[in-house]
């Protein structure tokens, strides 16, 4: 490799239900890759239904990593999971290997991409402080003390705004700086990976919207409530982040007798789609991102061949 010429990865990317997991495995098995996950709730153990987690068969005998990592009832950020996800990267191209990034977390993979540093890693003892204080004093006062050492950002905030205020304070009390004034030092840094990138979707959003809910349907039917129950007898919290995932913050309220199953399917599908349209929103701001787009149904195959015969540009 040229030393000027920096890695090369490939990306697949875009909404829920739209097929990433599978066309993932078969093109890292094709250029005998391995993928690496950026879904930011595939993470956690014990989280297999409602996380959409690929079962053995599913990864076609592909090394996959980032999946399954942490405990549920720890705090994960995106910060940890650019270290954690750089030494699998870095150790795949060691071996002269292509990593494939595969998931639908945008913040993931831009802030894996980017080369963007972190001002820190996080303190969830202080951020807890934080959270009680904004509680306390309420988000107007907050937002005017952050004013006080930041006022750009502030600027940029609403008082409501709870969980950027709190992590704006954090990031000046555990580093010394303005959040404000990291985020305009690391725009400067050159991108850690050259990357290909892939998004999928369906031409028909009504399709889409229809898969999303089936997908729904067959949580549900695998266990979905006993998964959420079970996470619960361990002892994590309702509270806690990966409990704040779409899909099992409905199901607490089930197993807690405040909403019904009905019910929660009927908004765990709303807001499935409502993700989903965010999650296009996000990719259609990047230029750089290469569309393939299915019909009525996805052509796994034929997209891996459009992609190995270099009608995208990768270097093979």
């Amino acid at each position: 490799m040229d030393v000027k010429e920096k890695p090369e990865i490939i990306v697949i990317t875009g909404p829920t239900a739209t097929g990433k997991t599978a066309l993932g495995a078969l093109l890292a098995k094709t250029l005998g890759g391995e993928v690496v996950s950026a879904d930011s709730m595939q993470v956690y153990k014990y989280m297999d239904i409602g996380t959409a987690k690929p079962a053995a068969e599913d990864m076609l005998g592909v090394q996959h990593h980032m999946i399954g990592i942490v405990p549920p009832w720890e705090d994960y950020s995106v910060a940890l999971y650019v270290a954690d996800a750089v030494s699998c990267i870095d150790d795949i191209l060691s071996r002269e290997k292509k990593p494939v990034i595969v998931g639908g977390t945008g913040l993931y993979i831009d802030s894996l991409l980017s080369g963007r540093g972190f001002s820190s890693r996080g303190d969830s003892e202080l951020r807890r402080d934080l959270e009680r204080e904004y509680d306390f004093i309420g988000g107007e006062v907050m937002l005017n003390k952050l004013r006080e050492f930041d006022p750009h950002s502030a600027a940029k905030l609403h008082s409501n705004d709870k969980k950027r205020i709190v992590r704006a304070f954090e990031v000046y009390r555990t580093s010394g700086k303005p959040i404000s004034t990291h985020d305009h030092e690391t725009k400067t840094l050159p991108v850690r990976y050259e990357a290909v990138k892939f998004a999928l979707t369906y031409s028909d959003r009504a399709e889409l919207y229809a898969r999303i809910d089936r997908r729904v349907d067959d949580m549900l039917s695998m266990g979905l409530e006993n998964e959420v129950r079970s996470l619960l007898d361990m002892g994590v919290p309702p509270g806690a982040t990966a409990m704040q995932a779409i899909g099992y913050k409905e199901m607490v309220r089930v197993v807690a007798g405040e909403l019904s199953r009905s019910d929660a399917v009927e908004k765990i599908q709303m807001e499935s789609r409502r993700y989903a349209k965010r999650q296009l929103t996000w990719l259609r701001r990047d230029p750089d991102v290469k569309w393939i787009t299915w019909d009525r149904t996805s052509d796994i195959e034929g997209a891996v061949q459009r992609i190995r015969n270099s009608e995208f540009g990768i270097r093979n």
